[in-house]
């Protein structure tokens, strides 16, 4: 029996890059499609605020589901 050296598999960098393409095509159609059933552009609930926390501020003169919050009168 001939002795053939055992060659490792390589990395398909062409598949890998085509899932990459194709993930952020599906991501951006998906955001597109959650703009479409938004048209009055009210920000996501899921989305994250400016302070990166994902968190949705309550407004100013709003009552907050916060229990430990004080409670605010006008």
């Amino acid at each position: 029996m001939p002795c053939r050296s055992m060659s490792l598999a390589t990395p398909n960098y062409s598949y890998e890059k085509r899932q990459r393409e194709l993930a952020k095509k599906k991501k951006t159609e998906e955001k597109r499609q959650r703009k479409l059933q938004k048209p009055d552009g009210s920000p996501d609930q899921d989305a994250p605020t400016e302070d990166g926390s994902g968190e949705v501020a309550p407004d100013e003169g709003g009552v907050s589901s916060d229990p430990a919050a004080p409670a605010t009168s006008s």
